[in-house]
């Protein structure tokens, strides 16, 4: 499409969510960020990933500016978004990891505007203690499907947070289709998700009221397609991006916008 807003809004009129990327790479702005209010409807959802200026060149440590910085900049969208991700770098193992969150991190958080997920990348975090950590502070560790790491189905607050991420063994210029088929291990998945949710086994006994799940392409070779087939496992209806380019393409004619030829990853976009 001509610009990034054209995408934007041809996205959400698919689907009702994304997580944010390009802010792990680059502070977002506040006029980026008030942008991405003002171009979805107003049912549309985000979460953004910390940057990595936070959690992966300070390790947690020392940022008091950033994570300042980085809260002013999300609270447009604040009534948007669904958590805050805060991605760990896999050499950040549980016992510092957990020392840095409580000297550094916690202190700061913006608990009034936002709720907060945590990825960890090292199977050091997999024990009690870390997610006795988390349900005490209301930390949702997110449940990673990645290469060679599965996190364990753990729900550590009334949220739960799956991320479909793989590895990078589809080179982007594939993108588009379906290449890996992950049917059975995103089924494990889907009723792992449903068996918490039915029995109600959130942390601390709270009541599961929100599963946020996301997908990129490398995953599998096509995000979106990852996504209708999940939708599918957990009974919810499947999305057309086809039917919604119909419609742009009959606008092309009045207000002269440039249509996608293909659905891309909005990541590359935001």
């Amino acid at each position: 499409m001509s610009n990034s807003s054209d995408w934007l809004r041809y996205y959400a009129s698919v689907f009702d969510y994304v997580e944010i990327d390009s802010s792990f790479y680059r502070m977002p702005n506040l006029f980026t960020v008030k942008n991405w209010f003002k171009k979805t409807p107003e049912y549309f959802r985000f979460t953004a990933k910390f940057p990595k200026s936070i959690t992966h060149d300070k390790r947690l440590r020392n940022i008091s500016k950033e994570l300042d910085y980085f809260h002013k900049a999300m609270l447009p969208l604040k009534d948007k978004t669904l958590a805050l991700l805060i991605q760990l770098p896999p050499s950040l193992k549980i016992i510092e990891g957990i020392e840095n969150m409580k000297q550094h991190l916690l202190p700061q958080l913006d608990n009034n505007n936002f709720r907060y997920a945590v990825e960890v990348r090292d199977r050091s975090w997999f024990q009690d203690l870390a997610y006795n950590f988390f349900a005490d502070n209301n930390i949702c560790m997110v449940w990673s499907q990645l290469a060679e790491l599965r996190t364990p189905p753990i729900a550590t607050t009334d949220f739960l947070y799956i991320r479909f991420i793989g590895d990078r063994s589809i080179d982007e210029k594939d993108f588009g289709k379906i290449q890996k088929d992950r049917v059975v291990e995103m089924k494990k998945w889907s009723n792992k998700l449903k068996r918490v949710v039915k029995e109600q086994k959130g942390a601390r006994g709270k009541s599961i009221n929100l599963a946020i799940v996301t997908a990129n392409n490398h995953y599998a070779g096509f995000g979106p397609e990852t996504a209708n087939i999940f939708r599918k496992m957990v009974g919810l209806p499947l999305l057309s991006w086809q039917e919604v380019k119909m419609k742009y393409d009959k606008l092309v004619q009045t207000d002269k916008a440039t249509i996608p030829k293909e659905q891309k990853s909005l990541s590359d976009y935001l």
